[in-house]
């Protein structure tokens, strides 16, 4: 019974680990792309709008994962 629940606590932390990785990997990519933008490139309306809608899809997959969190949390 008590290595049911070390392994219930121990899968938990792992679970929250790879969370936080994944996390870190989703705000570098973030900042990468954000620093990229900011060097002004050429003006390309079909760039544009992969670019806008990435975005927008990243900041949804964003969102959904803050949901995850939060429901892991209660």
């Amino acid at each position: 019974m008590l290595a049911d629940a070390g392994f219930a606590a121990n899968s938990e932390w792992m679970e929250g680990d790879r969370i936080a990785r994944a996390l870190a990997r989703i705000e570098a990519a973030s900042a990468r792309i954000e620093a990229a933008a900011a060097h002004g490139a050429p003006a390309d309306a079909t760039l544009q709008a992969r670019y806008d809608r990435l975005r927008s899809e990243a900041e949804h997959a964003l969102a959904e994962v803050d949901a995850l969190i939060k429901a892991l949390e209660s």
